[in-house]
């Protein structure tokens, strides 16, 4: 700017301030001398004019000061794990000032790490990673290219402070997850499982949704269906033999049929919740000597009436109101098992291990074989 000098000193820093749209504090001449005086100004001079900042001379510093931010935008390559980015100061520190990126390079005096034989500023993260934040530096977009991990380039934005970034890519993340699908699996889906699978391996079913499912007549033998839901699931005639029943709810399932009930041969129902389930005519004895185990299992209110149980492991399980007429329990362990109000009219119990057990309203009429003492006293 031109401008006619009169007055004071402080009068032309008014003008100046106006002129330049600046607060000016102070004067500088060509030389980079302090003007504390408006006599000291002689014609032809090119005045400097700051705002507080210590004088720089343009021709001898080689860049051009931006006195409106104080960003530098000379140009600048960085080795980032052996890949290099040429860039300009301006773009590391004007998006997000307050990050790592902007306090390295605010001021070179500042920046103490190593440099290649090139002079690139050396830093040891991913290149792949970095481009996509070296991008949104330049034009404020996320723009992640096809097989770049979101989640490396988050962990990036994390390390260098690039805060806004970071709130963009943990939303794109998330919606970039499926949905959670929490719908039962149906028959028709469990079939083409079940055909595409040998029936001596072990069909991994852990944990999975089977609620209200049709899966009568099925071979569902050595399946692992531990903690897997099967409420009110249809598993009349169904092959369960072997199959690990462990945790899972089987609350008002039905495996019971006109003729026999499912196939339950050495199951596990370890703390298994079958409250409410008609297990009516379920043969849990195995030939072979493989005992079923309902250890801790809870069966309340469940229909067992004509089940084959020998030797099965019903310690502390709860069979509270639960219908045992006419079952097999020989050599079957019932110690510490609640019985209470159960009818066990007719049962075949010889051998049975009832120590412990609550009998509380248990129903004992027209027993196969005599109860003795030693069998319920410890």
């Amino acid at each position: 700017q031109v401008v006619a000098v009169y007055g004071t000193l402080a009068d032309l820093l008014s003008v100046a301030s106006s002129k330049l749209g600046i607060h000016a504090s102070a004067l500088y001449n060509g030389k980079g001398g302090l003007i504390d005086d408006i006599a000291l100004i002689r014609d032809d001079d090119v005045l400097y004019v700051s705002e507080g900042d210590s004088f720089i001379d343009p021709q001898v510093d080689g860049r051009i000061a931006d006195v409106t931010s104080g960003a530098n935008t000379d140009w600048l390559t960085l080795n980032i794990g052996g890949r290099c980015f040429t860039t300009t100061r301006t773009t590391l520190v004007s998006k997000e000032p307050d990050s790592m990126l902007a306090h390295m390079f605010q001021d070179r005096e500042l920046w103490g790490n190593k440099q290649d034989p090139r002079g690139a500023y050396l830093i040891d993260r991913s290149p792949e990673y970095f481009e996509p934040i070296l991008n949104y530096l330049r034009h404020g977009q996320l723009i992640v290219n096809e097989g770049i991990n979101l989640l490396g380039v988050l962990e990036e934005a994390r390390f260098f402070g690039i805060e806004q970034l970071v709130e963009q890519l943990e939303v794109a993340i998330k919606n970039s997850q499926p949905p959670e699908d929490h719908s039962p699996i149906s028959r028709k889906e469990f079939v083409r499982f079940l055909l595409a699978t040998p029936t001596k391996s072990e069909l991994r079913c852990q944990g999975l949704n089977f609620s209200g499912a049709d899966l009568s007549r099925l071979d569902l033998r050595y399946i692992n269906f531990k903690m897997a839901n099967l409420s009110r699931c249809n598993l009349t005639h169904a092959n369960l033999c072997c199959a690990n029943l462990e945790r899972a709810d089987l609350s008002g399932a039905n495996l019971e049929a006109s003729l026999s009930g499912a196939n339950l041969q050495g199951v596990k129902m370890l703390c298994s919740n079958a409250e409410g389930a008609s297990l009516r005519g379920c043969n849990f004895e195995d030939p072979s000597g493989l005992k079923a185990n309902l250890e801790g299992a809870n069966l309340k209110n469940v229909d067992m009436e004509g089940s084959q149980m020998t030797g099965i492991n019903l310690r502390v399980a709860t069979l509270k109101n639960a219908k045992l007429k006419n079952c097999n329990l020989r050599g079957a362990t019932l110690a510490g098992t609640d019985l209470e109000n159960c009818d066990l009219s007719g049962c075949d119990l010889q051998e049975a291990n009832l120590r412990g057990s609550n009998v509380k309203g248990a129903i004992f009429e027209e027993m196969l074989t005599p109860l003795h003492m030693s069998q319920s006293v410890r």
